[in-house]
């Protein structure tokens, strides 16, 4: 059973920084990719990061040069380290992985950014 936890949300005031962490099982974490995704109050679901199995990493504009998604093979973990944060980064932040076309989220972690 896959099962993603995602940790490290909280209150921020602007301009400050957070660590989230995505706790992974039920299937073969190192030769997947992994994601982070999220959602702002009355809007869709975004997609923010992504990490490849070889560490190759792609992010969404608005979060270049601020937001670092990395990964520990050996702990089966992501994180999505988050710097300079602004008021519309405010959202509930959910990690994800796609196995055999089938789209797996956690419950997600909330991060509100104050101004």
């Amino acid at each position: 059973q896959v099962q993603l936890v995602e940790s490290g949300g909280g209150l921020v005031q602007t301009g400050g920084s957070l660590r989230l962490s995505c706790a992974a099982s039920g299937f073969l974490f190192t030769p997947n990719s992994m994601a982070w995704y999220r959602q702002a109050p009355g809007k869709e679901r975004e997609w923010v990061a992504t990490i490849f199995p070889d560490d190759a990493t792609y992010y969404q504009d608005s979060v270049k040069g601020r937001f670092t998604i990395s990964r520990d093979n050996a702990k089966n973990m992501v994180y999505l380290q988050m710097n300079s944060l602004k008021p519309e980064d405010t959202a509930v932040y959910y990690c994800g992985v796609d196995l055999s076309g089938s789209h797996h989220w956690g419950k997600g972690t909330l991060v509100t950014v104050s101004s």
